[in-house]
Formats: C-alpha cells, structure tokens, sequence
C-alpha cells in the first residue's frame, strides 16, 4: 500500500486539525493509500521525521497548521534535499500562503487536493541559513508575528494580528537599513521592510499585489520611516492593497538583494513568522524549487496558469 506523511501541528488554528484526523486516514484509507501521522512537538522534531530511514519510502508529504509549520517542513525538505510533492492542510490562523495559492480551507477539498495526482513548481526564497516560501520581514511587522499571542490567535483568529499590529504603533521605531539589488539602491531609515514571495503577510492579504510565487522574482515592499500620525493610515493603505503608489513606500521586484544594518544596529528577520537571521543578508530566490500539490479553485487559473505544468 503507497503511504503519505501526515506531519501536523496539534496547536495551530486552536487545534482544528485533531476533529479531523480521522476523516483523513479514512479518505487516504479509501483511495488504498496509508496516511501516517507526525505530531509536531517542538522544533527538533522536524529533523526527527526528516532524517527518518523510511522517510524515501513515502510518495508525498502533508504539511498541516499554518505558515510557520509550513516552513518548519519546506525548510527541512530542502536542506536534506527531499524531491517530494508537499501537500499544504492550512489549518493555522493567517495561512497567508493558501490565501495566494487559493488552496480551499474546507477539510474535504484539501484531501481532495491531496489525492488529485496534479502539481505546480512553485518558488522558494533564502536569506541566509533560512528558508521562506511567504514572506521575509524585518523591522515592526517582525514584533506583529513573533508577539502575538497564540492564546489570542485562537480566540479572534486573523483579527489578532491586526489588534496586535495597532498595540505595536505606539512603539514602533525606525531602523536604518541599506538595500542593494540590481533594480534598486536604498539607504534609508524604514518602519519595515517586507521580501515576498506570495502576496499577503499577517492577515493583510495585498501586501504585495503583483507577487506570483512561481515567476522566479521576488517583490520587495519597504515601508519608510513613518511618524505616529501617518503611521495607521499608511497601514490601512496596506490592508485595502492601495499603497504600492503611496510616497511612503517603495517597491520593486528582483531575484536576488541583500539587506544590512546602517547605523550599527542589531536587526533580526523573521521568515514566514518564525525567528531568522541576523542582518546582513544575501536573500535570493530559488526557482521552481518545491512540487506543491494543485489545489486552486477555478477563478484562480486565469491568473496563475502561466506556471502550471
């Protein structure tokens, strides 16, 4: 009997994914398939399954919580180079990527996605040691995702990083960055900065409105130093997509750049919520990288076809 790899994270979006195991082992049951099941515990658990000897024996692996169990297992995948198609169960609280990819967030079309037998190439980002497949941010919306509280997140859902994100105007302060790229030289103080791959970050789903994740570019959104009385409306701009033509943020586009500290300041990163490395950074793109099982609903392939095999 084939077997897919379950790997789960029993917290993620108030622990959804627990009513739903067994649906799932009885799909994959039907269709002569075994799902095993992987409980996420702590980090170091990832590197358990990964380096499993049995690990080659599965024919794809589910990835099910949100963004940051996502890249927990894109991460690993790629670094002990497993060539395997991921399925994404987007059972977290943002799932800013599923959002991008249209990925449904109903339980039986997921599984449905997952035993469709149809997949994309899709792009994944570096910076550093770290990999991301959604977003690298650095500056205030780095304190929005590694401070909201997961206790939070599971009574008011997305709302919790926008209640989060308006506790952290008051406190935001500017860093002095450098940015190279081929496209664009900045040296500036900023609020954040933002590396896409997909579109949306923290529940604010227009972040960068021209980012496809399989068109081997990166979108970079900077966000100036902003003062406290510009600073909610420049992030309602951002919530409503209007702020790529707004003088208080840049953004381009390129495949490869590198950010640093300017004024001597330690800075940190986060990739896909989760904590990354310390700047500098050489931050590239890594294209067609991962083999994402095909989930999108109809509407999206107008759009997206142009990278559908």
């Amino acid at each position: 009997m084939k077997r897919v790899l379950l790997i789960y994270n029993p917290n993620a979006g108030n622990g959804i994914i627990k009513n739903h195991l067994d649906s799932i082992f009885s799909a994959f049951k039907n269709a002569g398939i075994l799902a095993v099941p992987f409980r996420l515990g702590d980090a170091y658990d990832i590197e358990k399954i990964m380096t499993d000897p049995h690990i080659e024996e599965y024919s794809k692996i589910i990835a099910a919580g949100g963004d940051g169990t996502v890249n927990l297992v894109v991460s690993e995948m790629i670094r002990r180079n497993i060539d395997k198609p991921l399925a994404i169960f987007p059972t977290g609280t943002a799932n800013d990527l599923a959002a991008h990819l249209g990925i449904p967030s109903d339980i039986n079309s997921m599984i449905e996605g997952a035993l469709s037998g149809e997949y994309m190439k899709v792009d994944v980002g570096k910076a550093g040691s770290k990999y991301f497949i959604n977003v690298l941010a650095i500056g205030m919306l780095v304190d929005v995702s590694q401070k909201t509280d997961p206790g939070i997140k599971n009574t008011f859902g997305i709302g919790a990083y926008y209640l989060r994100t308006l506790a952290e105007v008051p406190f935001a302060h500017p860093h002095k960055i450098r940015i190279t790229s081929k496209e664009k030289t900045l040296d500036e103080e900023v609020t954040a900065v933002l590396v896409m791959n997909g579109r949306g970050a923290g529940g604010f789903k227009e972040v960068a409105p021209l980012s496809e994740i399989g068109d081997g570019l990166l979108d970079v959104v900077v966000i100036r130093k902003l003062f406290l009385p510009t600073m909610l409306p420049a992030l309602l701009s951002v919530l409503t997509g209007n702020h790529t033509k707004n003088k208080r943020f840049e953004y381009f586009r390129t495949a490869q750049l590198r950010i640093e500290s300017a004024g001597g300041e330690t800075i940190f990163s986060d990739v896909d919520g989760e904590k990354g490395d310390q700047l500098p950074l050489d931050i590239e793109i890594l294209p067609e990288r991962l083999t994402l099982c095909k989930y999108i609903e109809k509407e999206h392939y107008g759009r997206l076809s142009n990278f559908y095999g």
